[in-house]
């Protein structure tokens, strides 16, 4: 990524193999790479419950689920580098990681690239979005070494 990042982790949940603030700042440089010369996001890592209870009152979704993206939603002219925040539940993640036969790195960063697309605008509800959005993944994820999060799904 040009420009500057700025991640802040926020450990809201004490437990084994969180990724270090590090790892975070590179998942989200490589999504930001070319479409964000300058950005500011936080990630609040969480337990299922914070997790249920955001998704709950955001998207009257009553589980818990893997990322959440908060777009900062600045009004045009405003030239702050706030790109957003990302909501991550750790207890999911890892589990997900486990039922799906993936390194935890590659679960943990395939929804920070996921996430962070979010924030950028991309959105998979419809199929035609997907079709943008998941080779775009796909293709980030390969530049960091991971595999393709989406070959057991095509």
């Amino acid at each position: 990524m040009t420009g500057k990042l700025r991640v802040s982790l926020q450990k809201a949940i004490q437990a084994q193999g969180l990724p270090s603030r590090a790892q975070f700042s590179r998942w989200v440089a490589a999504a930001l790479e070319g479409r964000r010369a300058m950005a500011e996001v936080a990630i609040r890592l969480v337990d299922e419950e914070e997790s249920r209870a955001l998704n709950r009152s955001w998207r009257n979704q009553d589980y818990p689920t893997n990322v959440l993206s908060f777009p900062a939603g600045l009004p045009d002219g405003v030239p702050l580098p706030l790109l957003g925040d990302l909501v991550m539940c750790a207890p999911l993640v890892a589990r997900e990681a486990a039922e799906q036969g993936k390194s935890p790195a590659a679960h943990w960063a395939h929804l920070t690239v996921h996430g962070s697309l979010h924030l950028l605008g991309y959105d998979h509800e419809s199929e035609a979005q997907a079709a943008v959005m998941e080779p775009l993944e796909t293709a980030i994820l390969r530049t960091l070494g991971f595999p393709d999060p989406y070959a057991q799904d095509r």
